[in-house]
This record gives C-alpha cells, structure tokens and sequence, in this order.
C-alpha cells in the first residue's frame, strides 16, 4: 500500500484503512538551518491527550521528555533527542490505539523549540519537518505528512492529531504555529504552568 501523503488541514482514515492495526509509530522530524546565533538548537515533541472539550484532564495528559508515559500506558514518548541529527525520526511516540482509555478523544503531536525566547529562535530556522505514523506491526509506513516552510516567528507547532471519529481512529494533519512556546500550548489545552 503506498503512503498517504497529506497537505495542511487534510483527514485520513487510519484504522479503517488498516483493519487489526494495534500499535502506531509517531514518528517527527527536522533540520535546523545554520544561523549566527551560536546557540544550539532543541526541538521537543509533546503530546496533549485530549478530552472531549479538547483538554486534558491533568498533567497526566501531557506526555514529553519529563513524562514519557500517559493515557494508562497506551502513549510512550521515546525519549528526548537533543540535536535533530541524522536523518529519519528525530523523536518517536508509540501508541497502543486499542488502548488509549476512553475519555481521550485527541491525541496532538506538537512541536516546540526548548528556550526559544532566550536563544532568539523560531521555527523560520527550521526546515524539513514532518510527521510520520507507521504500523508499529509491519514497520510499513502508512500516512505522512511534510510540514512545508509555513512559519517563521513561530515557537511551537501542532503537528497532527489522531482522533476518534465514529468508533475509528483518523488523523489531521494541523500544522498550526503558535508564539509563546510550550507554555501557551500548555494554556491552549488546559494545563496550567507556571
């Protein structure tokens, strides 16, 4: 089966296409374009596991480098990738989708940029993003979606989401930027920092 290749604010099916699916790779990636400013550059990928009203119900729906684990184990972050080297996945998100607990409607993939504010970065200086969803199974990629070079001030991205539709699993491919970093994702969704 080929992979599905999505443009911005396009759906696709994920389980009905592929009946018996059970596990999901996330997989996200990105280069970072060379600048003056010296800094070295950190992406990190958070994942909000969303209620119906679109929030997460606590911090233990925010799953990133800190919590690598939610929705009762069924969502596990991989682990923090500190440079964006190399090619393929920079950061990867297993998901259990038979197990996700039933309040969790949403699943966002997001992207942020770590000290952002401080290093003078934004997403302008970053290239080549995408995110990937491959059965976990099979390793066969299914549904890809190339981000494009859409921002520029912007410190925080949502990627895509899966989402429960009719008793199936689709994804959206978002790709919205957002100022103000992880913390006004963090507001958007419903968790409080400080």
């Amino acid at each position: 089966m080929a992979v599905v290749s999505l443009q911005k604010g396009q759906k696709v099916d994920l389980t009905k296409s592929n009946p018996g699916i059970s596990k999901v790779l996330v997989g996200l990636g990105w280069d970072t374009n060379k600048y003056d400013g010296g800094q070295d550059f950190d992406l990190d990928t958070s994942i909000f596991l969303l209620d119906a009203t679109g929030k997460v119900k606590g911090s233990e729906d925010f799953v990133f480098y800190n919590n690598t684990t939610g929705g009762n184990g069924s969502v596990v972050h991989a682990g923090d990738n500190l440079t964006g080297a190399g090619e393929g996945d920079d950061e990867q998100v297993k998901v259990a989708i038979k197990d996700v607990p039933a309040h969790i409607e949403k699943i966002a993939f997001t992207v942020t940029i770590h000290d952002a504010e401080a290093r003078n970065q934004n997403f302008g200086m970053v290239s080549n993003a995408f995110i990937r969803i491959v059965n976990e199974d099979t390793n066969e990629e299914l549904i890809r979606y190339d981000l494009g070079e859409d921002f520029s001030i912007e410190t925080a991205i949502v990627v895509g989401e899966l989402y429960r539709h009719n008793g199936e699993w689709k994804f959206n491919a978002i790709g919205s930027g957002y100022q103000g970093g992880l913390a006004s994702l963090c507001n958007d969704f419903g968790l409080q920092v400080g």
